[in-house]
């Protein structure tokens, strides 16, 4: 009986660690726990993609946003979150989020990601937060598309103006 209970013990614990372990991309980036608790640096709008995104920053992001720190130090991250949009129901001509679409990570540490400008990058996509991407090299697809920023270390995303 004891080796029973402990048997399914280690069956339970074994199971719990499997449930938390996080989803990684072919290039090593988990997804990151908390992120939606971040502050947010700006909204966007995709009318190509129906989306509407929101980047969030850690602390680090948001210091070097509010400063016009360029290039970002590294430990910076941010998080673009992607939702489908839909007509507010009692107020069509407003736009709201509707189907969670993605989560992307820029992971900033110029040394481990020298070959894409110092950003690591992260996709995770659908609400079962599925991993981005078949092989490592998928992070050219996501640098590819930031070169064009290139002069505001490979960033789109501005602060808008808080009139104060």
């Amino acid at each position: 009986m004891k080796r029973y209970l402990m048997l399914v013990a280690i069956l339970l614990l074994s199971g719990v660690a499997a449930a938390t372990e996080l989803p990684t991309t072919p290039n090593g980036i988990s997804l990151i726990k908390g992120y939606g608790s971040w502050k947010i640096i700006s909204p966007s709008h995709r009318p190509d993609k129906d989306q509407l995104r929101v980047i969030l920053g850690n602390d680090l992001a948001m210091a070097a946003m509010a400063g016009g720190i360029r290039p970002f130090p590294d430990g910076t991250v941010m998080a673009k979150v992607a939702w489908t949009t839909r007509k507010h129901p009692n107020f069509p001509a407003a736009m709201e989020p509707d189907r969670f679409v993605q989560v992307e990570f820029m992971i900033k540490d110029a040394k481990k990601y020298g070959a894409t400008g110092g950003w690591g990058f992260a996709r995770f996509v659908g609400p079962e937060l599925k991993p981005y991407g078949k092989e490592p090299g998928f992070v050219q697809e996501c640098f590819g598309c930031h070169t064009p920023v290139k002069e505001n270390d490979y960033v789109f995303t501005h602060r808008p103006a808080f009139p104060q």
